[in-house]
């Protein structure tokens, strides 16, 4: 089966077949990917995926709700949880972004009506050769970037919005010999 090359493993196999590109609308689930992202800065996105199981306890289910009512206590605990990547402003900032994709969905509606507008509400379709065509910010990455720090939003600089807008379909980077890249 013809994969995107960065595809190496079977977890990563299983990432990309089922997830990668494909759009996502459910609010939850691109909380959990702009947290996943911004855990990832500087790390492997396989490290973040090994966690991904004890991010999802550790981050009550990525219900924003939820973790917008952490508090010290709550992030001294998590600086202890070998489950996850213990690096306090990331934690910290999972707390505060959850405040702030509150403070969107109040707004719009929806995180979903939010981020969508970035793309125009329809997924940017590549056709990338190769792995090496893949960009790691665009306009549209660097304009999310923007606006959301101006939200109080954390980690979320334009590569890691390019990933996150990668990983939740509202662009569709599957190379063209790679047999996801229609799905």
């Amino acid at each position: 089966m013809k994969r995107c090359e960065w595809v190496k493993d079977s977890l990563n196999a299983e990432y990309h077949d089922t997830e990668w590109g494909r759009p996502v609308h459910d609010d939850r689930v691109l909380f959990e990917f702009l947290t996943l992202e911004g855990a990832q800065a500087g790390l492997s996105w396989t490290t973040v995926l090994k966690k991904r199981a004890n991010y999802r306890k550790a981050f009550a289910g990525f219900d924003p709700r939820k973790v917008a009512k952490f508090d010290q206590k709550k992030v001294t605990e998590l600086m202890q949880d070998e489950g996850i990547v213990r690096h306090r402003l990331k934690i910290e900032s999972t707390i505060s972004n959850a405040r702030a994709f509150l403070a969107v969905q109040k707004e719009f509606g929806s995180f979903d009506a939010y981020v969508w507008q970035f793309v125009g509400g329809r997924p940017l379709l590549n056709n990338r050769k190769s792995l090496r065509d893949i960009p790691t910010q665009t306009d549209e990455s660097d304009a999310l970037s923007k606006d959301l720090k101006k939200r109080g939003f954390r980690f979320v600089g334009t590569t890691i919005c390019y990933a996150f807008m990668q990983a939740c379909g509202l662009v569709n980077d599957h190379t063209s010999l790679c047999q996801f890249k229609s799905t």
